[in-house]
């Protein structure tokens, strides 16, 4: 039974082993109440895995959840991709409330830079003030998505959405979309 007022976690997936989802759910349930949902497979994916966590991405996240939690969680999702070999096997969202919310997408074809992909996830703390200072993106963002560029081998703010519009960054510039 879920305690009142306790955060709730998300844990939402297809093609996971039980095993995956039980040390995924572990990792979590010890921080939040976790809603696990097990979707039918609606992408050209084997394995997929969306992860909401229902704070802020920011330093005091890390220091809450703790540093060995977070490389615990980031080891298993490595591991699910090593078990499932190269190519696009799996796809992993990660996602964090806020304003904006942020999500980060890791569906690398190659082994080395999806981990590294995973493991640069946390450099992205050190820019967020750079990056969405709102007189750089557009205006009132409710979300944002970071996709790994793997020709640069960084993490990029790639669309960001404001009620019903969508905006790409396309050459160093917002552009709108929709």
């Amino acid at each position: 039974m879920m305690a009142q007022g306790a955060l709730v976690a998300s844990l939402k997936y297809y093609g996971v082993s039980p095993w995956e989802v039980e040390v995924l759910y572990g990792l979590l349930h010890d921080m939040f109440a976790v809603e696990q949902i097990e979707t039918e497979q609606d992408e050209d994916y084997s394995t997929m895995v969306d992860v909401f966590f229902p704070l802020e991405f920011s330093d005091e996240f890390f220091k809450w959840f703790g540093h060995m939690r977070w490389d615990k969680v980031k080891g298993i999702l490595k591991e699910m991709k090593r078990r499932r070999g190269v190519g696009r096997h799996i796809k992993i969202y990660l996602r964090f409330s806020g304003k904006p919310n942020i999500k980060f997408i890791v569906d690398i074809d190659e082994h080395r830079l999806f981990n590294t992909a995973l493991e640069k996830i946390d450099f992205i703390l050190e820019l967020l003030q750079y990056q969405l200072d709102p007189q750089k993106i557009p205006q009132n963002i409710t979300d944002v998505v970071y996709m790994f560029d793997t020709s640069t081998n960084r993490w990029r703010l790639n669309t960001a959405f404001s009620n019903d519009k969508k905006y790409l960054i396309i050459e160093n510039e917002w552009k709108l979309i929709t």
